[in-house]
C-alpha cells in the first residue's frame, strides 16, 4: 500500500465509463479517478448495489463505506449527493469520482 498521497479536484473531467450489471439501470459515467481498472468496477458495483438497496445518500454513502472497509481496510471516505464541492487529499491509486443518474459518488482512501 503507497502512503503517497494526491489532491484530487472533483471538478476534473476524464472521459471513461464503466457498464452496470442491470439493464434496468443507469450508466456509470466516471469523472475524475486514480484507481486500478478492477477497483473501478468494484467501486460501480458496490455503488450499485448501495443504490439498490437504499434511497437516502446517507446510508447509501454508509453502505458504500462499510463495504470499502471490509474488502479493503479502513480509513475510506464517501460521499453521495446531488449538489456538493470537494477537494480531497488521497492515497495514491485510491480515488473515485462518478455518477450514477443524478447522483454524484465520491469514493477515497486516505
Amino acid at each position: 500500500m503507497s502512503d503517497n498521497k494526491v489532491d484530487a479536484p472533483t471538478s476534473q473531467a476524464t472521459d471513461a465509463s464503466a457498464p452496470r450489471d442491470s439493464a434496468t439501470s443507469a450508466k456509470a459515467i466516471i469523472k475524475n479517478v486514480d484507481m486500478s481498472e478492477d477497483m473501478q468496477q468494484e467501486s460501480v458495483d458496490i455503488a450499485s448495489a448501495a443504490l439498490e438497496k437504499y434511497n437516502i445518500e446517507k446510508d447509501i454513502a454508509a453502505q458504500i463505506k462499510k463495504e470499502f472497509d471490509r474488502r479493503h481496510g479502513p480509513t475510506w471516505h464517501v460521499v453521495v449527493g446531488k449538489n456538493f464541492g470537494s477537494y480531497v487529499t488521497h492515497e495514491t491509486k485510491h480515488f473515485i469520482y462518478f455518477y450514477i443518474g443524478p447522483l454524484a459518488i465520491l469514493i477515497w482512501k486516505s
